[in-house]
């Protein structure tokens, strides 16, 4: 992967962190829209990712001369990274609802 490509890998990562951090604090937070907002957008982006990702493999496979194997890799690589990210929250979410429920009151 060559230096230019890294750079907008990370120019991608700081703008959806900042983006998070811009929509967390849009709508208020006691009613727990902002969680929920933020949950519901991340999905989308996750599969907006791996659906370009099909498309770009898809596109190399049937041999358009515009998308480059390190193109497709790079988006799968995304794809994967997103999708594990979205998995260990939804595992963390369901430990922390579990603790709740096994909570005395």
């Amino acid at each position: 992967m060559s230096d230019m490509q890294i750079q907008q890998v990370l120019a991608q990562m700081r703008a959806m962190s900042a983006r998070a951090g811009a929509e967390s604090t849009a709508v208020d937070p006691a009613r727990g829209e902002a969680f929920s907002k933020l949950l519901t957008q991340s999905l989308q982006q996750v599969n907006a990712a791996q659906q370009e990702a099909g498309d770009l493999a898809t596109r190399f496979t049937i041999g358009e001369p515009d998308v480059s194997l390190p193109e497709v890799m790079v988006s799968m690589q995304k794809a994967s990274l997103q999708f594990e990210a979205a998995t260990q929250v939804r595992n963390r979410l369901i430990a922390a609802y579990q603790e709740i429920m096994n909570m005395t009151v």
